[in-house]
């Protein structure tokens, strides 16, 4: 989005840009985000919608992790009023995160694997604890996200024996396991080279044109250029449009 008037960044209330039709999958509303004692940003207003691919930037320490850790419930919402794929924030008691956890998928920079467990293992650790109980339904879908992010043939591995941009592709996976409507994703291509890191965007970009919304804190501004979104920044205590 450009402007021929001026450069200068406003802070504004952060709204989608998809149809009306679309739906809420994360409302915030006069929201004060909080890092132990400090408020990190200030005033958010911020609503997406499903099939939206979004871009968060901003400096570090600008509060990037601190909205994406909010939204998954790893930092309480103590002031305004939010939802994030039906939950209420405000009022998510710390021995029902686990319960919001399950209706969204999280995506990090340092893939978080259990390094110790197969490809097909960590799968099913994540089913095992979201409460999958026949074996064949976790069989078959333990083969639909796999064979979502092209590992059809990778179940048997460690993640060792894998590279950086497959290990990238199996934490997708299984953030996809249970089908949530939201992925989050911090710095998900920050560790990875410009190659990997593109098929790692068209996978992001193909999960958003199916109907989920992708909300990714990233620095690799190409991406933007090469995967158009939204782009949201946080800057000076704010979240700007």
């Amino acid at each position: 989005m450009t402007s021929t008037a001026s450069t200068e960044v406003r802070a504004v209330e952060v709204r989608t840009e998809a149809t009306p039709a679309a739906e809420s999958i994360i409302s915030l509303s006069a929201c004060d985000l909080h890092q132990d004692e400090h408020v990190v940003l200030s005033g958010v207003n911020f609503e997406a919608r499903a099939g939206e691919l979004i871009y968060l930037i901003g400096a570090t320490g600008s509060g990037k992790s601190s909205l994406l850790k909010t939204l998954y419930g790893e930092l309480p919402l103590s002031s305004g009023s939010g939802q994030v794929c039906g939950v209420d924030l405000g009022g998510l008691k710390r021995g029902k995160v686990h319960e919001l956890r399950r209706r969204l998928g999280i995506v990090f920079q340092d893939f978080e694997l259990l390094m110790d467990r197969t490809v097909d293992s960590n799968l099913e650790f994540v089913l095992k604890v979201t409460g999958w109980k026949d074996r064949a339904s976790k069989e078959r879908r333990k083969s639909e996200v796999l064979a979502q992010v092209g590992l059809e043939n990778k179940g048997y591995k460690k993640p060792h024996e894998l590279s950086g941009g497959e290990r990238q592709r199996v934490a997708i996976a299984r953030a996809l396991l249970n089908d949530p409507p939201l992925i989050l994703a911090d710095e998900p291509t920050g560790n990875l080279d410009p190659a990997t890191s593109a098929g790692i965007l068209d996978l992001f970009d193909g999960l958003a044109r199916a109907g989920r919304c992708v909300l990714m804190a990233t620095h690799d501004h190409a991406a933007m250029q090469t995967h158009p979104g939204r782009i949201i920044r946080c800057e000076g205590g704010r979240l700007v449009e």
